[in-house]
């Protein structure tokens, strides 16, 4: 009887702080924004839209959050997840603003995991003049033509011994063969390290690391954030001893690497810490984004037979003129492919690597009449314009044509981000996934297994891609 007792009185206290909760919230909400706050719903107390949100993310359909509010309430609306009142827009004008503001109005926001992981000094996180010169540092130098020229001989290289070893009878892991590829040339580009013990020793610490970058924010040993914050500790040591030994030999005033050009600049607060937190965030492109990107091209070049043909026959053309002419292929020839350019363009608009980008704002702030309060989080969501009927004619059909005659500079199209934190490495991105897809159709011919044809947050988090390849003779 005594145990019924405390239990019933324990639901009622429990329902009752909910219920002020919710109440004293919706209260304050209204005496203080009155009708400016955009419709929607917080929620439940505390978690919010949370669980739901992130089921929806691991789903075939990670927009069904955005599409079910959007139909409700309208492109921008009011919710809370990862434990903050939070504006989710889906409107591409909105967007921009966001991406387009500086730090006095926005700066980033990410889950309590990822910003321990990351680190106070990350490129992710800092703001004002140290990020701005960071992100044009490594920005020059990822547009450099020196860095294309070294891409571009490093990944030709990466890929051809990567796929010498392909089997015409065992089926071919797309994704897990484009992490080798990509991380290697990658880490190469950052702090000019060629594959071998020490390559192995990094790739492994950086799986564990990358692990946990959205685990529970619990830094406990045992749990996931733990073990990555421990192997981070031992990639930034390696990666410390590499910038000691290159200032002790002196700092090369023509940057070969990443380092390099962090090193040549004279701020003082460019430490040695910094530039090595730094390093191993920049790898991530390496693990996940490139990967995924010629992974899902391989994909959607599966499901579009006439997409793949035109392909072929246009990389075909190169590789006569290649062997004629009897010298290698440069970036620019890779970039130079119209119809290729095209697929990876259709390809980052359907796959959507980067889902979109959160941000905090500083102050209450005023977007086409929706108001975005002092402290609140907005999340400016990418996929839902790129996939949005009125910005594309059938956006869930893969159809490169469409950019034949179409503006990419367009708000509608932001699969890199924008404004001061637009992605430095989108040129590298796209210049990779051209040299892989050239050899690759010039070289195979294919089919994918019938559970390879899945959708985007299948096979970026579950599936591996595999293919049957069989080899195109000569």
């Amino acid at each position: 009887m005594d145990n019924i007792l405390i239990v019933s009185v324990t639901v009622f206290l429990l329902c009752t702080v909910i219920l002020l909760y919710r109440n004293r919230l919706s209260l304050m909400l209204k005496s203080k924004y009155r009708n400016k706050l955009p419709s929607g719903t917080l929620g439940w107390p505390f978690i919010g839209e949370t669980l739901e949100f992130v089921s929806c993310a691991y789903s075939d359909r990670p927009e069904s959050f955005m599409d079910k509010r959007s139909r409700v309430y309208g492109k921008v609306f009011k919710s809370h997840i990862f434990g903050s009142p939070t504006i989710v827009s889906t409107d591409a004008d909105v967007n921009k603003f966001i991406l387009q503001s500086d730090a006095k109005v926005f700066v980033p926001s990410y889950p309590k995991s990822l910003t321990q992981l990351m680190g106070e000094s990350s490129i992710l996180l800092i703001n004002g003049s140290l990020q701005r010169r960071i992100h044009g540092l490594i920005g020059a130098f990822f547009k450099s033509q020196q860095l294309k020229a070294q891409i571009t001989r490093d990944m030709q290289k990466y890929v051809k011994e990567s796929m010498s070893s392909w089997k015409e009878d065992c089926p071919v892991y797309i994704q897990d063969e484009t992490k080798k590829i990509a991380f290697h040339v990658l880490v190469k580009a950052l702090i000019s390290l060629d594959p071998g013990q020490e390559m192995e020793l990094l790739k492994k610490h950086f799986q564990e690391f990358i692990s946990g970058l959205m685990s529970l924010p619990i830094n406990l040993p045992g749990t996931k954030l733990y073990q990555s914050l421990q192997a981070k500790k031992k990639m930034v040591k390696l990666v410390r001893r590499i910038i000691l030994a290159k200032r002790n030999s002196g700092i090369c005033r023509v940057p070969k690497d990443v380092v390099d050009v962090l090193l040549n600049d004279a701020s003082e607060k460019l430490t040695d810490d910094l530039i090595a937190d730094n390093i191993i965030d920049m790898m991530i492109p390496g693990e996940d984004s490139v990967p995924v990107l010629m992974t899902l091209a391989t994909k959607y070049l599966s499901e579009c037979p006439a997409a793949l043909q035109q392909l072929t026959e246009e990389n075909m053309k190169l590789k006569k003129i290649q062997d004629q002419v009897g010298e290698s292929l440069c970036w620019s020839d890779y970039l130079s492919l119209p119809f290729t350019q095209t697929v990876i363009t259709e390809t980052l608009r359907m796959g959507n690597i980067i889902i979109g980008v959160m941000r905090k704002a500083l102050r209450d702030v005023e977007i086409k009449g929706n108001l975005i309060p002092k402290g609140w989080c907005v999340f400016a969501n990418f996929r839902s314009v790129h996939l949005d009927d009125r910005n594309y004619d059938c956006p869930y059909q893969f159809n490169p044509w469409r950019w034949q005659d179409k503006d990419m500079s367009s708000c509608n199209f932001t699969p890199f981000g924008g404004g001061q934190r637009l992605c430095p490495g989108l040129d590298l991105a796209r210049l990779e996934a051209s040299i892989f897809l050239h050899h690759f159709v010039t070289q195979f011919r294919w089919h994918a297994e019938a559970d390879a044809i899945v959708n985007f947050p299948t096979v970026r988090m579950k599936r591996r891609m595999p293919v049957m390849v069989r080899r195109v003779e000569s």
